[in-house]
């Protein structure tokens, strides 16, 4: 799959762009607000999106703007799960900060399987244990 990630905490950002790679993935861009999301949007297929970027709590309604204009399959990436709301419909997954690479790589599943024409369970917050940056 072509994954783009949307996180402005670089090292989150590293640690996603790590196990997005490791699992054999592409990597469209690793970017930190809406419209460097937006110039790679294009080219992805999956969207790791975090709530708070750069540019302010917009990843709500870029999220909504991925699904609706590109198609992607959005996974949200946050420390805010219960914030996610508006962008929630049509999205994979919810994955909660701290992460694992577990939880990380099943969500990616989730997408792959989507992409493929399966029809992924409803998304879910899951408060995953931490990760170790």
């Amino acid at each position: 799959m072509k994954v783009l990630i949307v996180e402005d905490e670089l090292l989150i950002a590293v640690e996603l762009d790590r196990i997005v790679d490791g699992a054999g993935h592409e990597i469209v861009g690793v970017v930190a607000s809406v419209d460097q999301a937006l110039a790679y949007a294009a080219n992805a297929d999956v969207a790791l999106v975090d709530l708070r970027l750069a540019d302010g709590p917009s990843g709500g309604s870029l999220a909504r703007r991925l699904i609706d204009r590109f198609g992607i399959k959005v996974i949200f990436v946050t420390g805010n799960p219960g914030e996610v709301g508006y962008g929630l419909d049509g999205a994979i997954d919810v994955v909660a900060k701290p992460f694992t690479e577990a939880r990380i790589l099943s969500a990616l599943a989730k997408a792959d399987e989507a992409l493929a024409g399966g029809k992924p369970s409803q998304p879910s917050i899951n408060q995953a244990s931490s990760v170790r940056l």
